[in-house]
């Protein structure tokens, strides 16, 4: 099969396109330093040539919820009109558990863009997942008073972006299924532990005070609101273990 990855450079789109090269497919990259450009549409036509799946990981790096509809309603709106006109038969879109529990404003980025998918002329499968393993690191980053790290308290069930990758290239392969069962890892883990554990990986001993961060995405975080369903699917790799890896 040809199969066509949109964001294929990302973190978890460069996993994906891995995959699908492991099962023994040909990957189309669909990205601006591969010729294509989403919001614009721009190159989509002839990277979608006897394509016959899509997979849609592309993102936005935003906090307002306008720029997120706009981006996800351009980028994933010019995707499927021109899947249809391509005549692809199957297109696969990577979303994020909780996004219509958490008003957050990027999930409303996310929320536009499944309806986009549930919309389009094209038959469609929807897979929610969690946070990756990756957000330690994100937050690590981000979550800061000044120079003090801080440690922000939540619950979240991470899982490998390498599995990920695995499971949007087999669900390319196979017939159009709606909405999946949730995407998680094997265990659930507190977010403030898992920032301190990445940042004694990095050689940061330094005091993280673990806070209850104000706002929409966190408060929804320590609620459970962001955890997976009963019947999500499982990965293997643990938080620790992919620590170890690094």
């Amino acid at each position: 099969m040809k199969i066509a990855v949109a964001g294929g450079t990302g973190v978890v789109g460069r996993h994906t396109v891995e995959a699908v090269r492991a099962a023994g497919h040909d990957a189309v990259v669909l990205s601006r330093s591969h010729g294509v450009d989403l919001v614009t549409g721009a190159g989509l036509d002839a990277a979608l040539t006897d394509v016959d799946a899509v997979i849609d990981v592309a993102s936005i790096e935003t906090l307002k919820a306008a720029e997120a509809i706009e981006f996800f309603t351009a980028a994933t709106g010019n995707l499927v009109s021109a899947a249809a006109d391509a005549g692809v038969a199957h297109i696969v879109l990577l979303s994020i558990v909780g996004i219509d529990r958490i008003p957050y404003d990027y999930y409303a980025g996310k929320v536009a863009q499944e309806k986009v998918i549930e919309a389009s002329r094209v038959p469609w499968t929807i897979q929610r997942a969690t946070q990756f393993h990756e957000f330690a690191a994100q937050m690590f980053a981000r979550a800061k008073v000044g120079p003090l790290h801080v440690a922000p308290n939540a619950r979240t069930q991470p899982i490998a972006a390498r599995e990920v990758g695995e499971r949007l290239a087999d669900l390319a392969v196979r017939a159009p299924q709606g909405r999946v069962p949730d995407l998680a890892g094997p265990r659930e883990e507190r977010l403030a532990d898992m920032i301190r554990a990445y940042a004694r990986g990095q050689g940061y001993h330094g005091w993280i005070p673990a806070l209850n961060v104000p706002g929409p995405q966190m408060a929804g975080m320590r609620a459970g609101d962001a955890l997976p369903g009963p019947d999500a699917i499982l990965g293997r790799q643990t938080f620790d273990e992919w620590l170890a890896t690094r």
